[in-house]
């Protein structure tokens, strides 16, 4: 019998009796005193440990409504529309009783206050009424297994298993929205083409606004345009160019979010030859016009390996009109290669163009970096160069690891589509290194492999036809990772060290091998290979091109180049592949195919980084003590993972190590990685415009595809620092 709705109301008043836990400031006050030194001049770790026990068993534990049983507990969720019973009733009764007590027996903890904060804060299902709390973290996770697994019982306790233990965390659309009743879509990002006509603006607005409801972050790509000034119906000085679309755009994103629960997001990315390539830069300067002024949206350029050259010789760098390059190319200005056609371009008289200094240009982007931390940077021919599927990579999206080959769309005049085409959606999760490591790394990422492909499997964009032509034809995903800086540490190694970068490849070849292998299976039980494959570099025979030459031809060792991470390895029970493994894998695929056009992306893992206890991504810490702002509370801190007083040497943060390290890191996974790395450069107080045109350059030469954010940091204010203080010094 289910509980009914006068024992609900029962159930939820008896919070009102219950003892005062509603202590905000004993949770916040034990937090605050992590960032103080103790007599000793010792973090006190286990302050922060108390912080979070209070909150859980007192604020958490006094809000949350108490049910006699799982089957009452479902029974008033999905009678109340708060889970959607489509997704359990694909389960028998007596599964679902002990998977949920399978999961609520796992002993599972939070490692911080702030982990706990923001799980209860942004991710637990609540009452409407936003006042109870209607699950914890092992529900949630279990919610979110039974939906992914969609029936199979097996599949469900692995995915759930592998959350619950922090080995695979999904991103945040999914891990908010699966399960419930009243919900977003479960992918994380989109990135949109937008073509020279009205038609294509008009629908691109659209998406941003129907995607952006829908939880995803969206970045439209803004090349193929025409310039200010150029002809429209053949009469000169009509265009108002780029800058008047990304207001649309701005203002769009500003209305259109998921329920309130995330801000929409976007981003617009421009090709660096692009004639309006300065005014778009301009957009972002602190003292610009408020007519052009673009506050919250961000902005990527594309640079092409031809920009670099020009700077290095000290040549004027040609602006080419987009509207020209398409009526003489007979295709849009992004599917061009600048650098190849650059020479002909500049000699071709059809074709207007306009000249900037290359150097200034590069100055400007230093410029706009230091004082915003905008734009993100896309090397475009090396990311073309690394490209494995048919067709032009020409944009990223708002976190710069998206990078994937998309289809113009053509429409009639209603707008109806004459031409669906192809976009992007991509499906993103990370691993935990550290918890990874620990376990079964192969099991691990097969699971995070198989829970992707059924976000990809289960969701269909129908409010953008190319977003889901592309996602049912390629089943694009975007496996990442995390607390690569938290792991090295424990295992008392320096980020950026020879072991450091040693171990990095190492890892992430293991990692794509395991990738590869699963998708490889996933094909072979569907019974098909993603759309493209046959015309991708996966499907070239061996020597002649094939992705996986690099690991089969010997050019380059597949074992460790250091003695403690050949050790690491053994210790922790994960094999490394080898060539003979990387050859059977190829010659399966050529047989088979895989059934993921894209697998691998590393994001910047935000929020799940905090509630899984890892350092973000694979980037190293940005301090010991990380100080964050969350809502009400206003300061709450965070410690790096795995940090104790007695491995504090391996805790320099990134403006301690530098921006060489940190390319280096990523250098090292990204010849692995199939799309792209969100990749932060941390600069300190003293640094110049000349250092950031360094990184840079760097960064191009050492095979980086993308850049993120640029991060100064701040001087603090003489006077102010507080005696004791962990963290006052940022």
């Amino acid at each position: 019998m289910g509980i009914n709705d006068s024992t609900a109301l029962r159930l939820d008043n008896t919070a009102d009796d219950a003892p005062a836990y509603d202590r905000e400031h004993d949770h916040h006050a034990l937090n605050a005193m992590l960032n103080l030194y103790d007599a000793d001049g010792r973090i006190q770790f286990d302050k922060d440990k108390a912080a979070e026990r209070e909150y859980v068993n007192g604020h958490v534990a006094a809000h949350t409504i108490a049910f006699p049983s799982t089957a009452q507990r479902l029974d008033y969720l999905i009678r109340n529309r708060y889970y959607d019973g489509e997704v359990f009733a694909r389960y028998t009764p007596e599964f679902l009783d002990a998977f949920y007590a399978h999961v609520e027996s796992s002993g599972f903890e939070f490692g911080t206050f702030l982990g706990a904060f923001k799980f209860y804060s942004s991710y637990a299902l609540k009452t409407f009424d936003g006042t109870r709390y209607l699950e914890d973290f092992p529900q949630r996770a279990a919610a979110v297994a039974l939906e992914l697994a969609d029936g199979d019982e097996a599949m469900a306790t692995r995915i759930a298993d592998e959350i619950i233990a922090g080995r695979f965390q999904p991103a945040t659309p999914t891990f908010l929205n699966l399960g419930k009743a009243q919900r977003g879509e479960a992918v994380s990002c989109f990135l949109i083409r937008i073509e020279d006509n009205m038609e294509s603006i008009s629908r691109g607005i659209n998406a941003a606004l129907q995607l952006s409801k829908r939880g995803g972050g969206v970045a439209l790509q803004l090349t193929n345009l025409r310039e200010t000034g150029a002809p429209i119906k053949h009469i000169e000085h009509q265009s108002s160019g780029v800058i008047p679309v990304m207001k649309l755009l701005e203002d769009s994103f500003s209305y259109a979010n998921q329920l309130g629960a995330r801000q929409g997001a976007g981003a617009v990315y421009l090709n660096a030859h692009h004639p309006d390539i300065m005014r778009f830069l301009d957009t972002k300067r602190e003292n610009a016009d408020e007519k052009i002024r673009i506050k919250s949206l961000a902005l990527g350029v594309v640079i092409p390996d031809i920009t670099f050259e020009l700077a290095k010789r000290k040549e004027p760098m040609a602006l080419f009109s987009p509207y020209d390059v398409e009526r003489v190319y007979g295709r849009p200005f992004s599917d061009i290669s600048v650098t190849e056609e650059y020479e002909r371009m500049l000699a071709d008289d059809r074709i207007r163009k306009t000249t900037i200094d290359a150097r200034q240009f590069f100055m400007t982007l230093a410029e706009l970096q230091f004082e915003s931390g905008y734009p993100y940077i896309m090397f475009e021919d090396t990311v073309n160069r690394a490209n494995p599927i048919e067709g032009r990579v020409t944009m990223s999206n708002l976190c710069s690891e998206i990078l994937q080959v998309q289809e113009a769309s053509t429409y009639d005049e209603d707008l109806g589509y004459r031409h669906v085409g192809r976009d992007v959606s991509c499906n993103l999760g990370s691993l935990n290194i550290a918890a990874t490591m620990d376990g079964d790394l192969a099991a691990s990422v097969e699971t995070a492999i198989r829970a992707l492909t059924a976000v990809s499997e289960h969701t269909s964009m129908d409010c953008v036809p190319s977003v889901r032509r592309a996602n049912e034809e390629g089943h694009a995903i975007g496996l990442g990772q995390m607390n690569l800086h938290g792991f090295l540490a424990r295992e008392r190694i320096h980020y950026g060290s020879e072991e450091g970068l040693d171990f990095t490849d190492m890892y992430f070849m293991t990692v794509a091998y395991h990738a590869y292998r699963t998708s490889h299976a996933l094909a072979v039980e569907r019974g098909r290979a993603f759309a493209g494959f046959p015309a991708s570099a996966y499907a070239r025979p061996a020597g002649q091109g094939n992705y996986f030459d690099k690991y089969t031809d010997g050019s380059r060792s597949l074992e460790p180049r250091t003695e403690r991470v050949r050790r690491l390895f053994a210790e922790h029970g994960v094999r490394i592949p080898t060539a003979d493994d990387w050859a059977r894998l190829r010659d399966a695929i050529l047989r088979d195919g895989i059934y993921n056009q894209n697998l691998q992306a590393v994001p910047p893992t935000g929020s799940i980084s905090y509630i899984n206890h890892s350092t973000s991504s694979i980037h190293p810490i940005a301090s010991k003590i990380e100080i964050r702002k969350e809502g009400r509370i206003g300061r709450v801190y965070y410690p790096a993972a795995y940090m104790t007083n007695d491995n504090l040497e391996y805790y320099e943060d990134a403006y301690e190590i530098g921006w060489r390290k940190i390319v280096d890191t990523y250098a090292e996974a990204t010849r692995h990685v199939d799309q792209g790395l969100s990749l932060t450069l941390f600069f300190p107080d003293t640094a110049t415009t000349r250092d950031i045109n360094q990184a840079q350059i760097y960064a191009w030469r050492k095979g980086i595809k993308t850049l993120y954010y640029i991060r100064i940091r701040q001087q603090a204010l003489e006077g102010t620092e507080v005696q004791g203080c962990v963290s006052c010094m940022l």
